[in-house]
């Protein structure tokens, strides 16, 4: 079972952006997603609420990127252990476009 902090999926996200040589934004957008979604500003609501992303988002973001939902525990295990996320720029996945069916 996987089990998610609000922290550890954005920090994923952010370190799945720097290994496909893109940033938050771009990720965002090769997602088809608007280019501010994962701005740090939107991570938290106004009154300081946690604003997750929704599972559209994080099933958009698995597909972009040809992972699945055991690659990003891959992911967030490799950073709580400190490591980079991935060891090598040659392990990075190459970043697709979502197309709408």
């Amino acid at each position: 079972m996987f089990s998610f902090t609000h922290k550890q999926i954005w920090d994923a996200f952010d370190a799945i952006a720097r290994a496909n040589g893109t940033t938050p934004s771009g990720l965002a957008r090769r997602a088809g997603l608007d280019a501010t979604s994962f701005n740090k500003s939107k991570r938290v609501s106004p009154s300081e609420r946690d604003r997750w992303p929704s599972t559209e988002t994080l099933s958009k973001i698995l597909s972009v990127t040809g992972m699945t939902l055991t690659d990003l525990d891959e992911v967030i295990q490799a950073l709580e252990r400190g490591e980079d996320y991935p060891s090598t720029k040659a392990d990075a996945q190459p970043l697709g476009e979502v197309t709408s069916a």
